[in-house]
């Protein structure tokens, strides 16, 4: 399909992609939602945290929504969406991967850009009641990596998936990491590694012979955890394996629903290779919109509702 033309203007401060990045992250907050908690038991004797929150009328639509790195489903992404979906008729099913509810997993996994098997068993779960005939996917950085990862996998994807929306995602995993390296992205950096390696600490209680002292400290870089952690624990030979495995990069061809993709062009996180255009241009399913603003999930829009909500709704719309 044709380059998706934006049509996004925010005010003049939100036009900056760190004031964006940062009001957007620390500042938003939304009321008016109610969400009740759900623990889905996995496969693998682990759970994740399920939050549901509903339309106001019966449906048998339903959005399954996904944060990004270190992200949960009480982030302000997460329930502006949530809410303006269940405003429109559908169902919210926000996912807290595992560890990100919190309380710690059970096993020495955890969650990654590339966990599909975990977005595959809440796919089930809900498909399994049969009160949904249409479920729609929205993701958001890491989750929107997961998301077209799973739909591009070669997978049977359900017949009641109908679509699916993806917010500032890093297509390239190791071009976004990269990006998050460099000066200008240091605050953001400094943040995430201090959730990771609390979060690493806390799993060295339960594991202290999988995860030393000496691999805590070896982790100076985002880069240093994907070699210390994610690898060894999810079966990457390191971390550059497990970048080139799990970016969704390459399985954006294979994609058969519609998808929106939304990437802002003064996003700090993403790299060129996170701007699929030659891809987008080639593909009958794929929409690549690349708004000149917005920075990282920070599509900022009057009446606290954000341009990727009211656009996504639009874009489901549209398929009808």
């Amino acid at each position: 399909m044709p380059i998706v033309s934006p049509n996004y203007r925010p005010p003049l401060f939100f036009r900056n992609g760190h004031f964006s990045t940062i009001y957007s992250g620390l500042v938003r907050s939304i009321e008016g939602i109610a969400q009740e908690r759900e623990r889905l038991e996995l496969p693998d004797g682990d759970f994740m945290d399920l939050d549901w929150s509903s339309s106001p009328t019966p449906t048998h639509k339903v959005v399954v929504l996904i944060h990004g790195l270190e992200g949960n489903a009480q982030r302000a992404y997460i329930t502006g969406s949530a809410k303006k979906f269940n405003e429109n008729g559908y169902d919210a099913c926000a996912v807290n991967l595992r560890s990100c509810s919190g309380e710690t997993n059970r096993l020495y996994r955890s969650y990654h850009s590339g966990a599909t098997e975990d977005l595959e068993a809440v796919v089930q779960h809900i498909l399994k009641n049969k009160k949904y005939t249409e479920v729609y996917l929205k993701g958001f950085s890491l989750g929107g990596n997961m998301t077209l990862k799973y739909l591009g996998e070669q997978r049977s994807i359900p017949s009641e998936i109908r679509g699916a929306i993806a917010v500032s995602v890093p297509c390239s995993l190791h071009s976004s990491l990269k990006q998050l390296l460099l000066p200008k992205n240091i605050l953001y950096a400094i943040r995430f590694k201090k959730n990771l390696v609390a979060k690493l600490k806390a799993k060295q209680q339960r594991f202290p012979d999988k995860i030393s002292d000496d691999d805590i400290k070896a982790v100076v870089t985002l880069k240093d955890f994907d070699d210390v952690y994610t690898s060894r624990a999810h079966g990457f030979k390191d971390a550059l394996d497990y970048y080139t495995q799990c970016s969704c990069l390459q399985f954006l061809p294979n994609i058969k629903v519609p998808v929106l993709l939304i990437n802002a062009r003064n996003d700090s996180f993403l790299g060129p290779e996170c701007y699929p255009e030659k891809v987008a241009t080639q593909h009958s399913k794929l929409y690549l919109e690349m708004p000149d603003y917005g920075g990282h999930v920070g599509f900022f829009g009057q009446r606290n509702t954000y341009y990727n909500e009211k656009r996504a709704i639009k874009f489901l719309n549209e398929l009808r």
